[in-house]
């Protein structure tokens, strides 16, 4: 194998035909355990209601909701379940849902992104063009999100134009969130949930974004190694930052068929044979990583 391998001499042809292979139960095992996680993350709350459990539980929720986010985004890649009517369903009506967006909708934006990742083209460069950014300038987004106003501003602007069958499968996500905890005697928990998505998610979809696009070396490459990043997360980070294995963006940047229960392994495979040598494509864990994206000199090369 060269000093600075290709793609096809790191993953072979049989290699990538078993990273692309699809499996319902384990899609179904990401898409129960989430809700499992968002019911526990409630049931804790319910059961033992003190500002503690309130707080950490809206702290997961928080992590959960991208969880359904993260769910969408691989069906829109019909990169989750074996049937692309399953992928349409789940997406539509159980992932994007939960965040008011139109899997429909969602997955042309998306696909723009993969064609056109880094360039003037790419409908999410706005999010990451200008790292790294300086410590004054990160604060003010994250008291923005923190503070409920970025929170605020994308929930009216989903819901400023209101029409019922573009979001029943909203309408009917919350109906059935608010019913089953009404049922239980906890209506009062429901508050939990606006709480995570208005005050908590943006800031850590933001945090999100950066790992993944906001620390690349050179944005303007058509390399992943060079326009995309991975950030290898701890199990507490990938309760709340990353779930569901999106962190390894780099490796869905260079495969995106490749459904993200086997993204790990694909990633132990390119980083053995030593597929991102000589790049900066890798950072163990998001307090690094956001030192390389956020310092007061961002001429300055990260160590």
């Amino acid at each position: 194998m060269s000093k600075n391998p290709s793609l096809p001499e790191v993953v072979t042809k049989d290699e990538l035909r078993a990273l692309l292979k699809l499996s319902n139960v384990r899609a179904a095992a990401i898409l129960l355990g989430n809700f499992a996680i968002l019911a526990g993350a409630f049931a804790v709350a319910i059961l033992w209601p003190n500002p503690l459990t309130i707080i950490l539980g809206t702290v997961v929720i928080a992590g959960r909701i991208l969880g359904l986010v993260v769910i969408g985004h691989d069906c829109a890649h019909h990169a989750f379940f074996r049937s692309r009517r399953a992928n349409e369903i789940v997406g539509h009506w159980f992932a994007n849902a939960a965040l008011n967006v139109s899997h429909y909708a969602y997955r042309a934006y998306h696909l723009k992104h993969h064609q056109y990742a880094g360039t003037d083209k790419d409908p999410d460069i706005g999010l990451v063009r200008n790292y790294p950014i300086p410590r004054d300038s990160f604060r003010r987004k994250m008291l923005r999100d923190l503070t409920g106003r970025t929170g605020l501003r994308d929930t009216w602007y989903k819901i400023r134009n209101f029409r019922l069958p573009r979001h029943l499968p909203w309408l009917t996500f919350h109906i059935v969130l608010f019913g089953l905890l009404f049922a239980v005697g906890a209506p009062w928990a429901y508050a939990m949930w606006w709480a995570a998505e208005l005050f908590l998610y943006p800031a850590i979809t933001r945090i999100r974004n950066i790992g993944e696009h906001g620390v690349a070396s050179d944005r303007t490459s058509l390399d992943p190694r060079e326009n995309t990043h991975t950030t290898l997360a701890n199990p507490l980070e990938r309760l709340v930052l990353a779930p569901n294995y999106v962190n390894f963006h780099c490796e869905h940047h260079h495969f995106p068929a490749v459904p993200p229960y086997n993204l790990p392994r694909l990633h132990r495979l390119l980083r053995e044979r030593g597929y991102y040598e000589g790049y900066r494509s890798l950072t163990r864990g998001y307090p690094a990583m956001l030192r390389r994206a956020v310092r007061d000199d961002p001429a300055m090369v990260a160590a």
